[in-house]
């Protein structure tokens, strides 16, 4: 299993800036070839970290979560990483070690380390390592629900958990929940979801659930919307509510990507 990451670096001027990234009112794309070097931004409160910002809520567009791609030096990190005490995170480590401490309690993850932090917990975070690390973040501002308690920290990895197949695919399309579906207490599901080669989305999923898909591994065609778009690692793409999506895998080792969804809670009137 492989975890893409941006590039960063800068092409050279032989490069035909064409490509296939896109914005419009029901998705967007952000191809790996453009989150580079000089789109990247800086937080305060962290010591050598940079970070690719993919989504942000929008007015009119997706509301509900932010995403970035996190990169951090040797020796890099925070000790107040969080500056809304709203936000609920989900990380997933793509490269390098990091130290994850949560409420006093210390956990070092590798590449496909996952973990979840809720809105309450106190949080740190530092590459303690000689090389760079670099991880994935979802942010989203937590809904609280009447009777439903607030979910707790945990922390795990891709390797730990195994796909579940979806019916009537012949084993070729598997999502990694790290969240129960019908655990109330959750309002977003961050999940890994892996399509074997030939396998595809049969049907135009067309739902209020938001969506950022980040493409960790493979290839495939995706209809966003009317579109069909070729997608490899490290693309990103960005839908809001009810855009229609479907796959197609292309090439010849497995498409996993890292989406995110809202769920589990009434619309806002």
């Amino acid at each position: 299993m492989s975890y893409a990451f941006p590039p960063g670096g800068l092409p050279d001027q032989s490069t035909n800036p064409e490509g296939h990234a896109v914005f419009t009112p029901a998705y967007a794309v952000i191809p790996a070839n453009t989150q580079r070097d000089i789109v990247t931004s800086f937080l305060p409160g962290w010591k050598g970290m940079r970070m690719w910002v993919l989504a942000r809520p929008l007015s009119g567009f997706a509301e509900t979560f932010s995403q970035y791609a996190v990169e951090l030096a040797p020796n890099g990190g925070s000790d107040a990483p969080e500056a809304d005490p709203e936000s609920q995170s989900v990380i997933l480590v793509a490269t390098g070690t990091l130290t994850l401490n949560i409420d006093g309690a210390k956990h070092v993850m590798g590449a496909g380390g996952y973990a979840y932090i809720p809105p309450d917990a106190v949080w740190t975070i530092w590459n303690d390592g000689d090389a760079k690390a670099e991880f994935h973040w979802v942010r989203k501002r937590y809904v609280g629900a009447e009777g439903v308690d607030l979910p707790e920290a945990f922390v795990t990895s891709d390797q730990e958990n195994a796909p579940v197949v979806m019916p009537d695919c012949d084993g070729v399309w598997a999502t990694t929940r790290f969240v129960e579906p019908t655990d109330l207490r959750h309002d977003m599901h961050v999940n890994i979801v892996t399509f074997q080669p030939g396998g595809r989305i049969p049907f135009a999923e067309t739902h209020v659930m938001e969506h950022g898909l980040y493409v960790l591994q493979g290839t495939a065609d995706y209809l966003l919307n009317k579109d069909w778009v070729p997608v490899g690692p490290g693309d990103f793409m960005w839908l809001r509510a009810f855009c229609p999506q479907a796959c197609i895998t292309t090439g010849n080792e497995p498409f996993r990507y890292l989406l995110y969804k809202d769920v589990n809670r009434h619309m806002p009137l």
